[in-house]
Formats: structure tokens, C-alpha cells, sequence
């Protein structure tokens, strides 16, 4: 970068600082840390299905060493480009500014769906979680009737304020992780170490593994699609992103070394839910209900962490431009609204997929977001390696490129293991995005909608200076 673009580019940071230090409903870093824990975890329900399909060794070995080759490199790449684009839109940007408008409009439009069907979750796992205590709940108009409230009371909550959804994120976090360490402390004297060891390489359901694992500790990155929302981020996220990521790691090892070592392990009955029942085992109903109450709210923090996150997408790519001005509205108390109501709508229309079908149809989009996401990583530390960058991953282009190739491997075998059904309706979905981009730029082109560039952002389009340097301008 010139150092025309570099001087501008770091007036606009500048400016962006001030601007925020003068926001009182920025969010500070421990309301950070409890919303990147449900964009990414909630605690460990929904990992029983790990358990099932491989047995407790290779649980446990999993959860262990896959941060290591996926969540840890996902979170630097974000804190990096997170602080190198300070603002709503996130990973948009990050495509964008290396690859293009039209790669961004895709990486948006396929990680905003990834998130909607993920979102999708949550009311199926609350009512999964509920459903022993409550039979009614596990099928027919009943349970329909449970998804359509529990989605539009939390789409309420989000409409009301990130702040708000923040701290309650909190609340609600210690509030779901409390249960698990009572469990731990009750079960102390039931231990037994050597049913951590049980394994069957030759009955391992690997597609349902993986796809458990892949689920269970991605979207590191969709925090930074509300960057622009957070107090000092160049600062704040990278610290934020940490302490998530020791959170979400312990908070999976501990309940899964409880609940495999002091009841015996049959693997069939590890089920959505079954944490429950080891806690009825351990600590009677109390414990079960408390622990079923805990994985409500988590699924409730999960949920509006989520719609969050894609709203504020939605809204950055307005600002940006690559959809229609009325995204970027706001509502009086500075939400989205329009991105809210979209991701709402999302939520219903998948929410009556079952919970195998949601995982994989979502990892597969979500993997295709990577790799672009990747290349831009590279490309931007290569096209602009000194742009100014508040956090820097303390390797070099080589370095980071090697680091990336085991999560690159992981994505090719999450892809490899993918059905039919899925691939076919992932890739039809792949292709509406390639579709609706041009459209959208004809139905600018002709005045049908209005699109605008937010006045205050920097532009991420290449243009050359007189010197024939790269800016962002």
C-alpha cells in the first residue's frame, strides 16, 4: 500500500476510534467474550452425538486437539482481519477488499445462510432438552407452536439491543455452565478412567463425527460481522477472542470427562439431550432439571448470539453497498431491524429439518465460506502487507499458509463425507448467490432499489494512485 492509502487508512481508524469511545452502548469485552462463546459453543449440548458415533476416546481426543487445528487458526485469521476492518460486515470486508465485490456478495450470501440454518438449531435442541419432562413438546402442533414463540420472543430480544443481548449472554452463560460443574464435583467418586479409554475403530459413524466436531467449534469468525458495535475492537477482540477460546475448549472436556467416566458408556443412548439423564443418574431430578433449564437458556443465548451476527451482516453489506439501503435502517434502539426480520424468517422456514440434516447442510456452506475466506487472508497479506494491521499474527505469509493447510484438509474431508441430498441442495443454494449478485447490480443499475456506500467507511475496492499504488480509498 502507498503511503497516501496507509496516512488515509489510518485517519479513518482514527476517526472510527473516536467515534466509538463516544458510544456508551459499544460492547465492552466481557459481554464480547459471552457472545463469542454462543456463536460458537453454548456449552456442550449438542456434542452427545460425538459420543455415538465413535465412543469416548475419540470424543475426547477430538475435542482436544481439533481447536488446535481449526479453532485456533480461525480465531487468529479473525482477530487479524477483525482489526484490520474494524467494522459491521466482517468477513464480507475481509473478501471484498481481496478478491472483489462480486466474491464478497458470495461469501456473504453463503456464510448469512449458514447462519440461518444454524440458527435453525436451537428452538430443535431446546425442545429436545424439554421433551423428556414434557412429552407434548416432542412432536406435531405443540412443538410447532413452541418453535414459532421461542423464535419470535428471542427476535424481540435481539431487536431491543446488543447490549442488552450482550449481557444477557453472560447471565445466561454462567447460568448453563454452573450445572456441569456441580455434575463434575458429584461424580468425582463414580470415576473411572479407564472408559475414557473405549474405542471401536471399526464401528465409528465418521460422516456424524466429523460433522459434530466441524459444528461444534466453528464460526470464530462470525463475531466479526458486528465488529462495528464493539468498544475499541482493534483491542478488545483479540483479548475477547482468547478467553473465548479457553471457555468453549474446557467447557466441552469437562462434561464430556464427567459424563463418560462415572456412568458405564453405552453409545446408543448418547442422543441430543442425554446430558440430562447422566445428571438424573448422578444427582437425581434437581440436577436434571437444573441441567434441562441450563440448556434451554443456552439454546436461547445461542439463538439470539446467532440472529445477531446476521443481522448485523445483513446491515454491513448495506453499508457496503452489495444490498439494497433499507438493510442498513436501524431501529430506534440501533438494531438492524430489517436483518433481523430476514434471519427471522429463515429460522421458520428450516426449523422443521431435523438436526443431522441442519448440521450438515450448514457445514457445507459454511466450508465454502472458509476457503474464500482463507484465500483472502493469504492474498491481503501478500497484495497488503502493510496495511496497518492493530493485531498480527506473529508468523509470516509462509508461516500462515502453512497453518492454514490442516483446516484446509479438514474442509475437503467435511465436504468429501457430505450426502447427496445435502451436496445437491448446498450447491443449488451456492448457485442462487451467483445469481443474485449480477441481479442486484441491474436492479441498481436501473434505479429499481437504492444502493449507497456509507460515507464514513473506507472503500475496499482497489484503485490505483498516480504512483500506480494500491489504496483502500
Amino acid at each position: 500500500m502507498g503511503e497516501c492509502g496507509s496516512q488515509q487508512y489510518d485517519k479513518i481508524s482514527e476517526e472510527e476510534e473516536s467515534s466509538t469511545s463516544k458510544n456508551v452502548n459499544k460492547v465492552s469485552i466481557v459481554p464480547l467474550i459471552f457472545l463469542i462463546f454462543y456463536e460458537v459453543s453454548g456449552g456442550p449440548f449438542g456434542i452427545e452425538d460425538s459420543v455415538q458415533a465413535a465412543g469416548p476416546l475419540l470424543s475426547i481426543i477430538g475435542f482436544l486437539f481439533f481447536p488446535v487445528i481449526w479453532s485456533i487458526p480461525e480465531a487468529l485469521i479473525t482477530a487479524e482481519l477483525g482489526t484490520m476492518f474494524p467494522e459491521n460486515g466482517g468477513y464480507v470486508v475481509w473478501v471484498s477488499s481481496a478478491l472483489g465485490p462480486f466474491w464478497g456478495f458470495q461469501q456473504g450470501w453463503m456464510k448469512w445462510l449458514s447462519g440461518v440454518i444454524d440458527n435453525a438449531l436451537y428452538p430443535v435442541l431446546f425442545l429436545d432438552y424439554l421433551k423428556s419432562g414434557i412429552p407434548v413438546l416432542g412432536g406435531g402442533l405443540t412443538r410447532t407452536a413452541a418453535v414459532l414463540i421461542l423464535t419470535v420472543g428471542l427476535t424481540y430480544m435481539n431487536y431491543r439491543g446488543l447490549t442488552i443481548v450482550g449481557w444477557v449472554a453472560v447471565f445466561l452463560g454462567i447460568f448453563s455452565i454452573l450445572p456441569f460443574v456441580v455434575m463434575g464435583f458429584v461424580a468425582i467418586p463414580r470415576l473411572n478412567v479407564s472408559r475414557w479409554l473405549m474405542v471401536d475403530l471399526s464401528n465409528v459413524d465418521w460422516n456424524l463425527y466429523l460433522n459434530t466436531l466441524f459444528w461444534n467449534l466453528n464460526y470464530w469468525d462470525s463475531i466479526s460481522t458486528l465488529a462495528g458495535e464493539v468498544h475499541n475492537p482493534k483491542k478488545t477482540l483479540p483479548k475477547a477472542l482468547l478467553y473465548a477460546l479457553i471457555l468453549v475448549v474446557l467447557g466441552y472436556l469437562y462434561p464430556l470427562l464427567t459424563g463418560t467416566g462415572a456412568i458405564p458408556v453405552d453409545r446408543e443412548l448418547w442422543v441430543d439431550g442425554y446430558f440430562s439423564d447422566i445428571a438424573k443418574i448422578l444427582g437425581g431430578v434437581w440436577l436434571s432439571w437444573w441441567l434441562q433449564g441450563a440448556s434451554a437458556l443456552s439454546n436461547m443465548g445461542m439463538f439470539v448470539a446467532e440472529m445477531s451476527s446476521d443481522s448485523y451482516q445483513l446491515l454491513g453489506m448495506a453499508e457496503r453497498g452489495m444490498l439494497p439501503e433499507f438493510f442498513g435502517r436501524r431501529s430506534r434502539y440501533g438494531t438492524p431491524v430489517i436483518g433481523i426480520l430476514f434471519s427471522a424468517s429463515g429460522v421458520l422456514l428450516l426449523s422443521w429439518l431435523s438436526f443431522q440434516e441442519i448440521v450438515a447442510a450448514e457445514n457445507f456452506l459454511y466450508c465454502f465460506g472458509m476457503i474464500l475466506e482463507f484465500v483472502a487472508f493469504v492474498r491481503l497479506r501478500m497484495k497488503r502487507p502493510e496495511a496497518p494491521r492493530p493485531y498480527r499474527i506473529p508468523l509470516g505469509t509462509v508461516g500462515c499458509i502453512l497453518m492454514l493447510i490442516p483446516p484446509t484438509i479438514l474442509i475437503i474431508v467435511v465436504l468429501a463425507f457430505a450426502s447427496f441430498k445435502v451436496m445437491v441442495v448446498s450447491l443449488f443454494a451456492m448457485m442462487v448467490g451467483f445469481i443474485l449478485q449480477p441481479f442486484l447490480n441491474y436492479v441498481g443499475r436501473n434505479g429499481w432499489l437504492r444502493f449507497s456506500l456509507s460515507s464514513d467507511l473506507p472503500d475496499v475496492e482497489e484503485a490505483e494512485n498516480e504512483d500506480g499504488a494500491s489504496l483502500i480509498s
